[in-house]
């Protein structure tokens, strides 16, 4: 995983260099997911490791799959970059790499919330608020729902984890136990 993170970071600063130059940081958040969403199709996922398929047939299944969602020539050149140099694995951290460069410079922290639950309104900003003031920066928080935590949350910013949950507990607790 360390890997696919330093063979995204070339591609994922190249993508944030081309959107801080026209102000399109959305459009390729939406190019990224959707590329990512792609690659992680079990269908897709059997094509693109299929020593049969060439890599320019690669390519035009992928360019006809994103024809309507990535249209600009640089997008296309993108993928077929990714095609030629077999980097299409990296794609998910390509674009998580791209969100905390976007990020950084529109002045906010990505945090994901994990949790057992749905979070309600007011949890979610009491959160906000407390990792806005430890962070001094915006938050945008992005919640998911997780029940093998068993209870409590799990927040990530970048790098940083917070285990506030039973389940972390429960681990730290059983490492504790077997010193």
């Amino acid at each position: 995983m360390a890997e696919f993170a330093t063979l995204a970071r070339p591609y994922a600063e190249a993508v944030f260099e081309i959107a801080k130059e026209d102000n399109s940081f959305d459009i390729w958040s939406e190019n990224l997911d959707f590329l990512t969403m792609i690659i992680k199709d079990p269908m897709m996922a059997k094509i693109t490791i299929n020593p049969r398929v060439s890599k320019v047939d690669l390519s035009i299944i992928l360019l006809d799959i994103c024809v309507e969602k990535i249209s600009t020539n640089v997008g296309k050149n993108l993928i077929k970059m990714l095609v030629d140099n077999n980097r299409l694995s990296i794609v998910p951290q390509l674009a998580e790499q791209y969100e905390r460069l976007k990020a950084g410079h529109l002045g906010y922290v990505k945090v994901d919330v994990i949790s057992t639950y749905v979070v309600k309104v007011q949890q979610r900003e009491k959160i906000e608020a407390v990792l806005k003031e430890r962070l001094g920066k915006a938050v945008n928080i992005n919640t998911t729902i997780d029940r093998d935590l068993i209870g409590g949350w799990l927040i990530r910013i970048g790098d940083q984890v917070i285990d506030l949950s039973i389940k972390g507990r429960l681990q730290q607790l059983a490492t504790e136990l077997h010193r």
